[in-house]
């Protein structure tokens, strides 16, 4: 009777295990998916912002904005407060500054849609990268000349593999940086 207990619950619990195992692994996909195909994603902001303009034709600073890419694994996306330091005094009349300026003054914050995005289970440090001279462009393109942000890297785990391992074939101005080595290939250098 054991046996025949045992034969029984093996023949009703092995489909049912196998089909919960199969459904995470689609559904998994599935989500990760437009992740893994978002090159050309460009979601419109609630203020129409220029990187052309700022960092190219003003020429400010990546790191003026994005204060925690020099000592955190995320580059922050600035707050307004950082916006007013030159938009309380320049171009006041503009309607997208006018905008800005009302989420200042009723201290709202402002809320940009992500262009880049990891999935949750990978860990990535933009300081770790920036610090060994890694430019923004490498992973971004070049924002200096985009007037809307896209995305125009992927960033799946081969995408990051293929970098890590000829980083002279990948990263722009290779020749400049004196201190950059292969980076690491353990599962655990980005799934922690």
């Amino acid at each position: 009777m054991k046996k025949f207990l045992l034969d029984y619950n093996l023949k009703v619990r092995l489909p049912v295990i196998i089909f919960v195992i199969a459904t995470v692994f689609v559904i998994t996909y599935y989500i990760s998916y437009a992740e893994r195909n978002s090159i050309g994603y460009a979601p419109s902001q609630p203020i129409n912002y220029s990187h052309k303009l700022h960092a190219g034709s003003v020429q400010i600073d990546c790191k003026y904005c994005h204060t925690g890419v020099n000592f955190s694994r995320t580059a922050n996306v600035p707050s307004v407060d950082v916006c007013m330091n030159c938009h309380s005094i320049s171009r006041k009349d503009k309607p997208e500054i006018q905008k800005l300026t009302n989420y200042f003054e009723n201290n709202t914050p402002l809320h940009w849609k992500r262009v880049h995005k990891l999935p949750d289970f990978a860990y990535f440090s933009h300081s770790l990268h920036v610090n060994k001279g890694i430019d923004c462009l490498n992973c971004h393109g070049d924002l200096k000349l985009m007037e809307v942000v896209t995305q125009v890297n992927s960033f799946t785990m081969g995408a990051c593999l293929d970098c890590h391992r000829n980083p002279q074939n990948k990263i722009i101005d290779y020749h400049k940086l004196t201190n950059i080595k292969k980076g690491p290939e353990h599962c655990s250098a980005c799934h922690r």
